[in-house]
């Protein structure tokens, strides 16, 4: 199947790794252009190096107000402005009495208004047939013990991009949300190693997913690819999970 991504250009947010590095490399692979984005100046270029000829990284902060205006610029250079995927490193775990206001403030910063930031100046720069994507997390529908910040904030985010999509749909822009469930990233490796037990942490989540298996990052960049791409023209306002089953809700 034809996506229709060739030589279009998106920025890809939080890039370096993980989810984020899982959606543009499907993006470069089915021929679009894509800038990557990511705080650390060296790990941010060695990740747009490895997609090859058709990325740029750019070195940000999405919790830097001044970061969308040189994201956007960054994609005028690779040729256009066809859409963002926000994507954001998780907020650190904690219960209630673990996580500190400094943390909360500065997860509000990044996960939220970074989030609002980006989406906002992307909202200003494209046209009909652009579109907007969040990389959201399934707390947005059931919140994850162990992870108080993310259960506060991602459910705003998506009530946000909800409305984004009822704002700009008028104009022909898609707004897009993807809620991945245990994707087989360095995060979420990290999260089972906090349990005394690993591999036994590990097998528990597996068991509670209908497929019994956590999903390959590439599984979750294909179904990214698909819904940023004009393929998906007529999807807006929604969010897919991408979790093998392990939301139950309708």
């Amino acid at each position: 199947m034809d996506l229709g991504l060739k030589d279009r250009v998106y920025v890809v947010t939080g890039a370096t790794r993980g989810l984020g590095n899982a959606a543009a490399r499907e993006l470069v692979a089915d021929g679009a252009k894509v800038v990557v984005t990511g705080r650390d100046k060296r790990r941010t270029a060695e990740a747009a190096a490895a997609l090859g000829a058709n990325a740029m990284g750019a070195a940000v902060d999405n919790a830097d107000p001044g970061a969308p205006a040189r994201v956007i610029a960054a994609a005028r250079e690779l040729g256009g402005f066809d859409g963002i995927l926000i994507s954001v490193g998780g907020p650190p775990p904690g219960h209630l009495a673990d996580n500190t206001d400094e943390q909360w403030t500065a997860a509000f910063e990044s996960v939220f208004m970074g989030a609002v930031r980006m989406a906002r100046a992307a909202a200003a720069e494209l046209t009909e047939g652009g579109v907007i994507g969040f990389v959201l997390s399934g707390s947005v529908y059931e919140p994850i013990p162990g992870l108080t910040i993310s259960n506060g904030l991602r459910p705003g985010l998506a009530g946000f991009a909800k409305s984004l999509a009822d704002e700009l749909g008028p104009r022909g822009i898609r707004v897009v949300g993807l809620v991945p469930g245990r994707i087989d990233t360095d995060r979420v490796r990290e999260l089972d190693a906090l349990s005394a037990d690993p591999v036994a942490a590990r097998a528990a989540q597996q068991s509670r997913i209908p497929l019994r298996r956590y999903g390959a990052p590439e599984e979750f960049g294909r179904t990214a690819a698909f819904l940023l791409s004009p393929a998906a023209s007529y999807l807006t306002g929604v969010m897919i999970p991408v979790d093998g089953g392990a939301l139950h809700g309708f």
